[in-house]
């Protein structure tokens, strides 16, 4: 089972996308460490430890992270529009009786780096913040990591939080540069490709009739996410923007990567978008770039899994 630590800010796609990961066989969720961006980080914190107890695994540790970006100030405000007041689509669960770890995420990210050398992976669904600051202050850390899984960006496709830039890459791009440049072995799971990736209402039928507090719990998330992809964007569902990260560690043939330097723009006029440097001497480090999706076999396996 691979090692994997999963950064986030729980919303609902990152509700689903902790969902898979632990249900899935391969996997081993070694932590789960907390940034702002869809919600506050204390928000962030308190929903991914309720997702937790409505699965039954508060063994696992959560860390909490970063609370504002790397380097500037807010850019956006939190996604209530997308994710709902609570991030969880506004259904109200109990208080988590679990706590937070005292450890930083920061510190977390390079704890595990050590105990798990050359076995780690992680799968970074929000800002890129802690996975940053991480490096900044150990910067060996990206010759311990197997690899890192980024759900962000959109390289060929439009934006999705402004025309040229992807919400994750926008909430804090100083960062997300930082980790792109930092030579680490890193997979772009973008817009590219999770658009590819609707999950309609038939498909969250297969939870919902199973009919058990968790399977209830995803279907009435999903319901609030589905109704604003369809009101706002007419789409019959909804992007797997970070269960398909997940997915890609999983089972990366669901994907096709193309190497490439990759870099944020951090100018005023197009600041987070990602661009491909096409300078003939570029120094960039090469990236993998997903740009093709096997959606179908990627959507089964997703609800499948978490069926389970």
């Amino acid at each position: 089972m691979k090692k994997v630590i999963l950064d986030v800010d729980t919303g609902i796609d990152d509700a689903l996308a902790i969902a898979y990961a632990i249900n899935s066989h391969k996997l081993d969720v070694v932590g789960i460490t907390t940034s702002f961006g869809n919600v506050s980080v204390k928000e962030a914190t308190r929903n991914t430890l309720q997702v937790l107890e409505i699965m039954n695994k508060t063994e696992i540790p959560v860390s909490m992270g970063e609370e504002k970006p790397m380097a500037r100030g807010h850019l956006k405000g939190k996604a209530t529009h997308v994710h709902g007041e609570n991030g969880l689509g506004n259904v109200d669960l109990p208080l988590p009786m679990s706590k937070p770890i005292h450890t930083h995420a920061v510190d977390f990210m390079i704890e595990k780096s050590l105990e798990f050398s050359n076995e780690l992976t992680v799968i970074a669904v929000g800002a890129l913040t802690n996975l940053a600051l991480a490096i900044k202050k150990d910067p060996t850390l990206v010759e311990r990591v197997e690899k890192v899984v980024v759900m962000g960006g959109a390289v060929t496709v439009p934006g999705n939080v402004v025309p040229h830039a992807e919400a994750n890459i926008y909430t804090d791009p100083e960062a997300a540069d930082f980790v792109f440049q930092s030579g680490v072995p890193l997979t772009l799971v973008g817009l590219d490709v999770t658009l590819q990736t609707l999950l309609t209402k038939d498909d969250v039928k297969k939870w919902t009739e199973l009919n058990t507090p968790f399977t209830n719990f995803l279907g009435d998330i999903c319901q609030f996410y589905m109704d604003f992809y369809m009101n706002e964007n007419g789409l019959e569902g909804y992007g797997l923007h970070d269960p398909l990260a997940v997915g890609a560690v999983i089972d990366p043939s669901f994907l096709t990567t193309k190497s490439m330097p990759i870099y944020v723009d951090l100018s005023n006029d197009l600041i987070g978008k990602t661009v491909e440097d096409q300078e003939p001497n570029s120094n960039r480090p090469n990236i993998d770039v997903c740009l093709e999706v096997n959606a179908e076999k990627f959507k089964e396996h997703f609800i499948n899994t978490l069926c389970l």
